[in-house]
């Protein structure tokens, strides 16, 4: 089969990811195996390829986000048949510590990111991969594979962020920064879908005009020096109840002084660095609450996978590579200049 392979690091994706002829994996009592349809790029991808801030396996496959057909299935396989249509959930974790058995997988502490963390050669960026039963899903025919693939782990993390994580409620403000993102652009559907009035943020005009499209109620340019008074007016200086936040140390600060009362901001990312000032008064005069999230739960995926098939939620793709090229849509993510996912399509080579 064709994979994605990288053998070293390097900050240039070109100089390492290449197209080469694998093995097609073999699959274990609990396993199946997958002919990958689609393939959704992530933030974590050029992270493996990098090198940093994490070490991974090398050789290496990358690609958390996959969805395809079933084509063989482990003996104790039970639920998942021959020819079902999955979409991957990319949460590794033991299912038998006390965080896995009361439903928090994403605390586990030997969990793993599938397609970042795994490996050798064990991802999604190839034209067959594997899973354990328990991280696939079946999707229905209302679902295209890419629409799956793109949606998967920006839909489950966004899910878990604004519901398991900040116990969203309908009517809140709920500030979604970087909308333009696949992240974004997950997070102000599910807060639209508690009837919350939702402020987006972009670094574009476009940006911002896509954002309103997809029904968030104000945008403001997350780039010009007072974007955050722009906010706070937007709220009738009362502040925000949710901020979703992703970008981290260039506007960390301003996003904690914009929290009302009470407020939550949950964090799963910090695409613009990690070290970051903080206003305490704010912390302990308002009450806040700053908390993290990575990952999300099955649960979660499935209620994604739910309101997708009901067209609730709507997967945005910027760009769908072949597979030949597909080492493009990593420069593409490395420029930002994108609103929704990136697509590969292996089977397609």
């Amino acid at each position: 089969m064709k994979a994605a392979v990288y053998r070293e690091h390097n900050k240039d994706p070109r100089k390492v990811v290449n197209i080469e002829d694998i093995e097609i994996p073999s699959i274990k009592y609990d396993q199946v195996l997958i002919k990958v349809e689609a393939a959704s790029y992530n933030y974590n991808d050029l992270w493996g390829i990098w090198g940093e801030p994490i070490k991974i396996p090398l050789p290496h496959i990358s690609g958390s986000d996959v969805s395809g057909t079933v084509v063989d299935v482990g003996e104790n396989v039970l639920e998942i048949k021959k020819g079902d249509r999955i979409v991957g959930y990319p949460n590794l974790t033991c299912r038998i510590c006390n965080a896995c058995t009361s439903g928090k997988e994403y605390d586990c502490r030997q969990r793993q990111v599938w397609g970042f963390q795994t490996g050798p050669l064990w991802g999604g960026f190839a034209q067959y991969t594997y899973l354990p039963e328990v991280n696939v899903i079946k999707i229905p025919d209302t679902i295209s594979f890419q629409d799956a693939a793109a949606i998967s782990m920006v839909g489950m993390t966004s899910w878990h962020m604004l519901v398991t994580r900040a116990n969203i409620q309908p009517g809140q403000t709920i500030l979604i920064m970087g909308g333009g993102s696949g992240m974004g652009i997950a997070g102000i559907q599910i807060a639209k879908l508690f009837n919350c009035d939702v402020i987006a943020t972009a670094g574009t005009q476009e940006k911002m005009d896509k954002c309103l499209n997809l029904g968030a109620d104000h945008v403001v340019n997350h780039r010009e020096p007072d974007w955050d008074k722009k906010v706070r007016n937007l709220t009738n200086n009362q502040g925000v109840d949710i901020i979703f936040e992703h970008i981290g140390k260039s506007v960390f600060a301003e996003e904690v002084s914009l929290l009302n009362n009470g407020g939550t901001l949950v964090s799963t990312g910090a695409t613009t660095g990690y070290d970051s000032k903080l206003d305490l008064r704010y912390l302990f005069f308002r009450g806040l609450n700053l908390i993290g999230a990575t990952q999300g739960t099955r649960a979660g995926l499935e209620k994604v996978v739910k309101w997708t098939s009901k067209g609730k939620i709507k997967a945005i793709i910027d760009t769908v590579y072949p597979f030949e090229e597909m080492v493009m849509g990593h420069i593409k993510m490395m420029d930002s200049q994108l609103f929704g996912k990136l697509i590969t399509t292996p089977q397609k080579l």
